[in-house]
């Protein structure tokens, strides 16, 4: 048999789990190419064998026709001579080893959602419909390459129409490695109960409809449902969750339904109706119909669209029960517990919080929370990076080869894993306080490194010798490198915008430890990808109350009121005038300032923030994490929209503080003496809230041209999670912009603890390439 010239082109990105081997099937069939395709593991690899015009067709539609799922980064060609094919076939997957992609899960399309509430189509109400375009991914997978065998899915073997399906081309499910239907697929349940599949549904949503509590089991965990509508349901939600007051997810049923309740702009809603479907937050309509207890005091709500088809079902089903099209789906977990995702976890945790639990038997092989994103110039701001995005890598330019592990932080972690220039996030795992999130922290860096394939040679941590996540990184048996927090964020926003020359790096958040052995937060660096130095810092204060202090910021306020006042009378007065504690509590704190008992200096942008918030009466203590700087956002935005931006700045110019070896601190000290005066003189607090974050703002601007005055720098990443803040965010872009500098910001990554992993990794190749 004749050799013939043949192209065999290798194609890297997300094209598994995709329906891309279907699309080059199709394609190449349009084309009268003949040939094959094969996962690789790192890549897909296609044998074109065809004329000049079909290949160059072929290869047109290859790169400008590709399933809307997929993601290609890159495309090598060779030619070279094989032996003629007869036809084009999709054939076994063969590992090789390379750089790995894996697809995240993707929600339910359009089509498959037509189909299942088609009375006529044999997957009507099938919960688990889905095609080659929709379905689970990587909360499923064992191991590369996507294949069926390597999946959850595994278990259920198809029946013969699914599997007429799975291996003909004209079908939507060709090569659709989780196809299945309601003869051959999982079943629904109630666990405890009888009831299963259809009964199941049904009992599930006489529960809600009768304003109860129900957890279901969704793709990457369970969820806590009931009627965003009804007051009573959702206060009892909160009790059971011990939850005062954070916002809670809402889950609605359409678009139209999302679109009566908040303002969507046209960037939102591509993203909200997408295939991610992530948390949006919008800002809510006054008429809408949703309970004010779903986010007490916030102008925003979390929403989202159902993305598993027995979410849709939970909404739309064949009885007659009537359920609210705006229901809670909130993460199923005890507070500090990573989310549920079997049923021992869910009987365990969830049986006292909820009145059913309806789960399923597909197993959840990695845990992925949802993914909560906001806005900021029409562009994605992450909030929290998981369900539908991670772990798509992110791709640095630099050269690297090897293998790293960054840990991540303590609060909202996420780990990251470096191979070669590309770099993995994993989904939101949580907070390393509970003893449960640490396993599954352990338990997913296993699973990740097995889908991947890496084994890391380095481990990257917080520079904080007593975290969890610090154990974690020692027990592995690997060189540990200690990244300090602050620099760790910088590196993470340098890192997703692939810049890698020197910046100004400013890291603003709650807590983190310094290498001077204080307490940092609100820091001014220079940083690049090997090292670091710190320049300035918001004016320290002490932070007097342990951990007490991260949850009540009278403690701070009353320490900073100190400080301008000693122990006077008028400190007395102001204290009690402001309502920041009784006689007792300030007699206590200022016995632990005067002795430096339970103290610690710290600079914590973050703690600034809630002792504003309590001075000015907006919120004393927080029941979560960014209660008290939220609340004073939300007034000083409220005070913008109504009155707009003040002609002159509330506050004057404060300038730097000057301290030695070029060190400076930013003035905040006389900035909360000027907030305390003023309210003392009966000023508008809003205006107050927004004169807070203008000076902030003018002071970081007034840092960086201090910095570039000394280094010649002309670039500024903003990170850390006080960077969530939009009218921050918004008054220093505005401003460093104006002031000639380029600003780095982030997008999909989250600017909180919940990215630091990204830049952890990052300095830890760099150390490896030293």
């Amino acid at each position: 048999m004749t050799p013939v010239k043949t192209q065999v082109i290798r194609v890297f990105g997300i094209v598994q789990g995709v329906g891309f081997r279907p699309f080059v099937s199709r394609i190449a069939d349009a084309h009268r190419i003949k040939g094959s395709v094969c996962n690789k593991g790192p890549y897909v690899e296609i044998i074109v064998q065809g004329n000049v015009a079909d290949t160059k067709a072929f290869r047109y539609d290859l790169e400008h026709r590709a399933p809307e799922r997929s993601a290609i980064l890159k495309i090598n060609t060779e030619v070279r001579a094989c032996p003629p094919y007869e036809a084009f076939d999709i054939i076994e997957s063969a590992k090789e080893r390379g750089d790995i992609f894996v697809s995240p899960d993707i929600a339910i399309c359009d089509k498959c959602k037509e189909e299942l509430f088609d009375k006529t189509n044999r997957r009507y109400l099938h919960p688990f419909i889905n095609c080659t375009a929709c379905g689970p991914r990587l909360t499923i997978l064992d191991s590369m390459p996507y294949d069926r065998e390597r999946t959850s899915m595994g278990e259920f073997p198809m029946c013969d129409q699914c599997h007429y399906e799975y291996t003909h081309a004209e079908t939507r499910r060709y090569d659709a490695q989780p196809v299945c239907c309601n003869d051959c697929g999982p079943q629904v349940y109630i666990i405890g109960r009888e009831e299963r599949g259809p009964a199941a549904i049904t009992y599930a949503r006489q529960i809600i409809s009768s304003g109860g509590i129900v957890a279901v089991k969704g793709i990457g965990g369970f969820h806590l449902c009931c009627d965003a509508t009804d007051d009573v349901a959702v206060k009892r939600l909160r009790k059971l969750k011990a939850r005062p007051v954070k916002p809670f997810a809402v889950m609605m049923k359409d678009l139209a339904t999302a679109q009566r309740e908040c303002e969507i702009y046209p960037h939102q809603q591509e993203v909200l109706d997408g295939h991610q479907k992530p948390i949006i937050l919008l800002k809510r309509k006054t008429a809408g119909s949703l309970s004010p207890l779903v986010a007490p005091g916030n102008p925003k709500i979390g929403v989202m669209l159902p993305y598993a088809p027995l979410q849709l079902l939970l909404f739309t089903y064949d009885d007659d029960i009537h359920v609210p099209d705006c229901l809670i789906m909130t993460s199923a977990n005890e507070s500090g517990a990573p989310i549920c995702r079997n049923d021992d976890d869910a009987v365990r945790e969830l049986s006292r919080m909820c009145d059913a639990i309806l789960s399923h038997d597909r197993k959840i092989r990695l845990r992925a929370d949802d993914s909560v994103m906001d806005f900021y110039n029409e562009k994605p701001y992450m909030i929290r990076r998981s369900r539908g995005y991670a772990p798509l890598p992110f791709m640095l330019s630099r050269e690297y080869t090897g293998q790293v592990l960054g840990i991540g932080g303590e609060l909202k972690n996420t780990f990251c894993i470096g191979r070669n220039n590309l770099f993995y996030q994993s989904p939101y795992i949580g907070d390393m306080a509970d003893v449960r999130t640490v396993k599954a922290l352990k338990e997913s860096i296993v699973r990740m490194e097995t889908l991947l394939e890496t084994t890391p040679t380095v481990v990257a941590c917080d520079l904080h010798p007593r975290y969890n996540t610090t154990y974690v990184a020692e027990e592995l048996g690997l060189p540990v490198v200690p990244v300090q927090h602050h620099y760790a964020h910088i590196v993470s926003c340098m890192a997703e915008n692939d810049y890698d020359k020197p910046v100004i790096g400013i890291s603003f958040d709650g807590t983190g430890y310094g290498s001077d052995g204080t307490i940092w937060g609100g820091e001014i660096l220079i940083a690049s990808y090997d090292d670091f130095t710190r320049l300035g810092s918001i004016k320290p204060f002490q932070q007097i109350g342990g951990d007490a202090s991260a949850r009540e910021g009278w403690r701070i306020a009353v320490s900073m009121l100190h400080a301008l006042y000693g122990d006077t009378e008028r400190l007395e007065e102001v204290v009690e005038k402001f309502q920041l504690c009784d006689a007792e509590n300030l007699c206590a704190q200022l016995f632990l300032a005067n002795r430096h008992l339970n103290s610690v200096t710290s600079t914590s942008a973050g703690r600034l923030f809630d002792a504003v918030s309590a001075i000015l009466g907006i919120c004393r203590a927080s029941t979560f994490e960014g209660d008290a700087s939220m609340a004073l956002e939300f007034a000083a935005e409220a005070y913008e929209a109504d009155q707009g931006i003040p002609d002159n700045p509330v506050f004057p110019a404060y300038g730097l503080t000057s301290m030695e070896k070029g060190m400076f601190q930013l003035k905040t000290d006389y900035l909360v003496r000027d907030i305390v005066e003023a309210k003392l003189a009966g000023a508008d607090v809003r205006r107050l809230a927004y004169g807070f974050h203008q000076s902030l703002a003018e002071m970081i601007v007034a840092a960086s041209e201090e910095v570039r005055r000394q280094t010649q720098l002309n670039t500024v990443a903003l990170s850390g999670g006080v960077f969530q803040n939009h009218l921050l965010l918004k008054l220093c872009d505005g401003m460093l912009q104006k002031a000639g500098f380029t600003v780095l910001k982030h997008s999909l990554l989250p600017p909180n603890d919940g990215g630091i992993a990204l830049g952890q990794a990052v300095v830890a190749m760099e150390r490896i390439h030293k």
